[in-house]
């Protein structure tokens, strides 16, 4: 079910442009024991320049949380594998096993599909919305044309990384969420977001050049 809470100009608040519906992925998946409860790795994050909360986790469903599953895959290890249909994103490791992570999927979610590499990592990302999202939605998106920097009310969340074909930015991103709840949802707007915690997660284990496969 679509969901759409992007805030009124008055304020983006606790709202984001949240993301899309998503698809089949071939390989072979069977889940790990049920992941570690959110006191250890959803907890609050220290050290950061803006507060990253604790996740309520007892809304979301379990198989949405981070955890090792076995995925048989010819990928190589550090590939980065985008299930828009099912709403997971894995980062293949060694032994036949992947780091498991839910992902919202919105619109601009669709927007690409096959390989793409990660040519740009930001904390506390700035976030400006496409030139198609303010044409399409100008009452919408328009106030914010010059863009958002980082913070606790930016949708971008804490991280990003930006996916491109060659030297041409796709416009896809991996993200943060300032919506929890969405995860595992279908929504209106935005890329793949994933829980706060995860994007940092994900953001430390990828470097710069890092293959992504968008499954579409």
């Amino acid at each position: 079910m679509a969901r759409d809470r992007f805030p009124s100009s008055a304020a983006l608040s606790r709202r984001a442009f949240v993301v899309g519906t998503p698809l089949f992925l071939a390989a072979c998946v069977t889940n790990s024991p049920a992941p570690v409860g959110p006191m250890s790795i959803y907890g609050p994050i220290p050290g950061e320049p803006f507060e990253v909360p604790a996740v309520d986790t007892t809304g979301i469903d379990p198989q949405f949380l981070r955890q090792v599953v076995n995925y048989p895959t010819k990928y190589p290890v550090g590939t980065i594998i985008v299930d828009v249909q099912n709403r997971f994103l894995y980062l293949v490791e060694k032994d036949g096993k992947a780091i498991r992570y839910g992902v919202g999927v919105g619109r601009q979610g669709y927007s690409y599909r096959g390989w793409a590499t990660i040519k740009r990592k930001e904390k506390w990302p700035h976030w400006t919305p496409t030139p198609n999202m303010i044409a399409t939605q100008p009452a919408r998106y328009k106030p914010y044309a010059a863009g958002m920097p980082g913070g606790e009310e930016n949708p971008l969340g804490p991280r990003a990384l930006y996916l491109y074909d060659g030297d041409r930015d796709t416009l896809f991103r991996l993200h943060g969420t300032i919506e929890p709840d969405t995860i595992g949802t279908q929504v209106s707007s935005g890329c793949i977001r994933l829980l706060n915690q995860d994007i940092i997660d994900l953001y430390e284990r990828v470097p710069l050049g890092t293959r992504v496969y968008v499954v579409n």
